[in-house]
């Protein structure tokens, strides 16, 4: 591979980078004939409050992971790129033990970390992101606060009966209360119910149960927040104890 120009160079510190990587890497597309998905896509950003950010974001059409952290010095005005899934798996062994800055050099087609005695070149996903800002919902108003572990262990519980192909499972919210159920042809129904923090009108939503537990592994706080609209609409997730990270979980029928 040829070396060529890397005219975009600046300083992570590496649990930063880490960081990022964890918290998208999950939702990172496997689909071969979407291609410009199989990664994550690494660009600078402005975040709610108008500052200035570097963002990692993945999605696979049906869910979305992103992770704010402060712009690094020198990455103003950087390319938006699509770092491949492989890179970012090997990045992530490699830098598992390391504790200082790693340097990121990029240009349009290749990016280069080094740190420590490890340089990693890889080429880029050569294709355009979407958009994502569309598929994050703004008009949603209801919000759901529920102790995550508890959250996770019911989903976890319910979901063993759940056909393997579709995973569903059907949260019911009323107030004060979550009711978490599936109903499988085969395997016969499973429900628990769940203490919540909710106020507005009861409703119903389905979703991927493994794809709820692979978000709900990433709060490390001890509440998780679903900010929902209906039963169509995209949810919003988010870890009260962290502000960088925002994830959305498109609905199933059920």
């Amino acid at each position: 591979m040829s070396e060529g120009d890397f005219p975009h160079v600046f300083d992570v510190p590496a649990a930063n980078l880490k960081r990022l990587i964890d918290k998208t890497r999950f939702a990172v597309s496997t689909e071969e004939t979407r291609y410009y998905l199989n990664g994550i896509y690494l660009h600078t950003a402005e975040d709610d409050d108008g500052g200035a950010v570097l963002r990692g974001v993945a999605t696979d059409g049906h869910r979305l992971a992103r992770f704010d952290m402060e712009q690094p010095e020198g990455s103003g005005g950087m390319p938006g790129v699509i770092v491949p899934r492989k890179t970012v798996g090997e990045l992530c062994k490699l830098m598992d033990e390391f504790e200082g800055d790693v340097n990121v050099s990029l240009s349009e087609t290749k990016i280069r970390f080094t740190f420590a005695d490890i340089v990693l070149t890889s080429k880029l996903i050569d294709g355009t992101f979407p958009d994502y800002s569309r598929v994050i919902p703004e008009g949603n108003d209801k919000i759901m606060e529920i102790d995550s572990k508890q959250f996770a262990e019911a989903v976890d519980r319910v979901s063993t009966i759940s056909t393997e192909k579709t995973r569903s499972i059907k949260l019911s919210l009323s107030e004060g209360n979550l009711k978490l159920s599936v109903n499988s042809p085969d395997q016969g129904t499973a429900k628990e119910e769940v203490a919540a923090s909710y106020a507005a009108d009861d409703m119903e939503i389905g979703f991927n149960s493994r794809y709820l537990l692979d978000i709900l592994s990433q709060i490390e706080g001890d509440v998780a927040q679903l900010v929902l609209a209906d039963s169509t609409a995209p949810t919003i997730l988010k870890d009260l104890t962290d502000d960088g990270a925002l994830y959305v979980l498109m609905p199933m029928r059920v």
